[in-house]
């Protein structure tokens, strides 16, 4: 892609994003996320009442009385955007590809972000880490984040949705906001008979993050068409077969397939305490994300 190109996508891109960041989004997403970041201030007397949890044993041993550890809120926090970049990215029937869809979602949260001074940093990888960004703040941060979304190209295809929250949980010391952005195609998921590495990998990352997943979806994925015989190729894997999509059989054992996957992937965010919302190409995604956020508001 030429410079000149990739300079008028990325405007395009910041205007229409920066926009609904501005005007409808940045209200939900402080509500949504404040108080959740906390710093340790200082230790006090223990007084009826008290969560037992926040009793610091160490100050209480030494001066043979209950103290208890007192958090504030930090009122700056890091928001990572953990960015599957796989193959099954490249594929959309209804005005825009996963891979365009995710960029678009990204920049309003990044945007989001620096709106209520927090830093955005980014995370890509497919079955391997493919870019890391540290958290900054600014505009034009961001703007080098849509960037690398647009223009990236990965070095490998397949998906390992555990090696990108291991990253995160190896490289991001500091508690974050950490959205999943991806379609959880993932290799692993294909044995039902033993736990996904992915929901092991999801367990251990929720205790130190805030984690956010997004599943962008094409609605042609949910089930197949009757259009007789179609040539299908897995991005991925690079597979090919031959589907007869006119057999009323192998159309319904694929959405059976589907509506499992699924299931699955939402009884795992649920045991790990994982928010998740469902985004689709070419439909609006602000309302989506906006009922989510809401949803948080009120825990």
């Amino acid at each position: 892609m030429e410079t000149t190109d990739l300079l008028k996508k990325v405007r395009k891109i910041e205007i229409k994003t920066r926009g609904l960041s501005s005007q409808i989004f940045s209200g939900e997403y402080h509500s949504a996320f404040k108080g959740r970041g906390m710093a340790f201030s200082e230790v006090r007397e223990y007084i009826p009442g008290d969560d037992i949890r926040a009793i610091d044993w160490n100050v209480t041993a030494r001066l043979n009385h209950p103290y208890v550890k007192v958090f504030e809120e930090e009122r700056e926090l890091t928001v990572m955007l953990l960015v599957d970049i796989s193959a099954s990215g490249n594929f959309g029937t209804n005005k825009q590809f996963k891979r365009e869809l995710i960029t678009e979602v990204c920049a309003v949260l990044s945007f989001s972000a620096i709106q209520n001074n927090d830093k955005t940093g980014l995370i890509l990888f497919s079955d391997k880490i493919e870019k890391f960004i540290p958290p900054q703040k600014g505009r034009s941060h961001i703007l080098r984040i849509i960037r690398e979304l647009i223009k990236f190209q990965p070095e490998s295809k397949g998906t390992s949705l555990a090696t990108g929250l291991q990253y995160l949980s190896n490289v991001i010391k500091k508690r974050s906001i950490a959205f999943i952005v991806s379609d959880f195609y993932d290799s692993s998921f294909t044995d039902t008979t033993t736990k996904s590495p992915f929901e092991e990998a999801l367990k251990i990352t929720s205790r130190k993050h805030d984690l956010v997943a997004l599943k962008i979806n094409d609605r042609r994925e949910t089930e197949l068409p009757d259009i007789g015989l179609v040539r299908v190729k897995n991005a991925e894997s690079g597979r090919e077969m031959i589907v007869d999509t006119s057999d009323a059989a192998v159309r319904k054992n694929y959405k059976q397939q589907r509506q499992l996957h699924d299931l699955r992937l939402n009884t795992i965010f649920s045991r790990s305490g994982v928010d998740k919302t469902d985004l689709y190409t070419g439909e609006n995604y602000i309302q989506p994300l906006m009922k989510l956020f809401k949803k948080r508001e009120k825990r």
